[in-house]
């Protein structure tokens, strides 16, 4: 890979962490994140205008892809509330691979080798770490961290199956963004009754920048696939658990133990064991 898209991909890492760290350092987390959804209503409706109108069998899977991500944001935001970014990030991110690659082989009939199974150790033992000792995750935390993690390989699944249907990524893309951002916001009414939104506030500003970094990190990562093997990048993507324990630690004020660190670290290299390809 060359420098370029070793960059691209860390720096995708980077901020996909530093967007976690927006929403976890928020006063009131699912306001935030519906507000942060804004951003990617507003690109994805620029987007749409630049492509075709999606085939009629992938508007179900878009409809099913923006609801799953609904749900990933209130369970996202239920993590945070009982957990820190070091300790739920890092059980979030290492279940994806873990699902992943587990369906792979119970419904795809896949193999894993040396590199895959190692790699489920790893992540493994990484999250029990994270869950076990006297600087451990609440059970709370845990469980609504794996659950947004199940969540995020379901959409990553239907996305997978959906963008096949639609004959154009940018399409389908699109209209996943601007449902989400439909759809978000009503879940927040329908919790909550109502959606206030002051343009003069900082939370407001600070939401918006933190959807604004979510697209960047998801461009950098686009851009890095399309100049570089998908494989190395998704690996180099997963040391994002790294920099949240770093985040974390320097400016949400959360310990940042010797024992933490190791996990996450643990965490990453064995998401990028699964996603090796010798």
């Amino acid at each position: 890979m060359s420098a370029t898209v070793i960059g691209l991909a860390l720096s995708a890492a980077m901020l996909h962490a530093t967007w976690n760290a927006f929403l976890r350092s928020g006063t009131d987390r699912l306001w935030t994140i519906t507000v942060m959804s804004f951003s990617s209503t507003i690109a994805g409706a620029v987007l749409a205008t630049l492509s075709p109108i999606p085939f009629s069998a992938a508007w179900l899977y878009i409809v099913f892809s923006a609801c799953l991500q609904v749900g990933y944001s209130v369970f996202l935001v239920a993590a945070y509330r009982y957990g820190e970014l070091g300790q739920v990030y890092p059980i979030v991110r290492g279940t994806v691979p873990l699902l992943v690659t587990f369906g792979g082989f119970l419904f795809s009939s896949e193999r894993l080798g040396p590199y895959q199974m190692t790699g489920v150790v790893f992540v493994a033992a990484g999250i029990m770490s994270l869950s076990l000792g006297r600087d451990r995750a609440t059970l709370s935390s845990i469980l609504f961290a794996l659950a947004t993690g199940a969540i995020i390989a379901a959409y990553a699944t239907v996305d997978a199956l959906g963008v096949r249907q639609t004959g154009h990524a940018g399409s389908y893309t699109a209209w996943v963004l601007i449902l989400y951002g439909a759809l978000l916001p009503a879940a927040f009414i329908l919790l909550r009754g109502r959606l206030a939104v002051d343009v003069r506030s900082p939370e407001t500003w600070k939401a918006l920048a933190g959807g604004i970094v979510a697209l960047v990190a998801y461009g950098a990562v686009v851009a890095a696939f399309a100049l570089g093997p998908a494989g190395p990048i998704t690996a180099l993507r997963e040391t994002s658990v790294v920099f949240a324990a770093l985040i974390g630690g320097l400016f949400l004020a959360e310990r940042m133990t010797a024992r933490r660190i190791a996990a996450c670290m643990v965490v990453a290299l064995g998401a990028i064991c699964i996603g090796y390809q010798p």
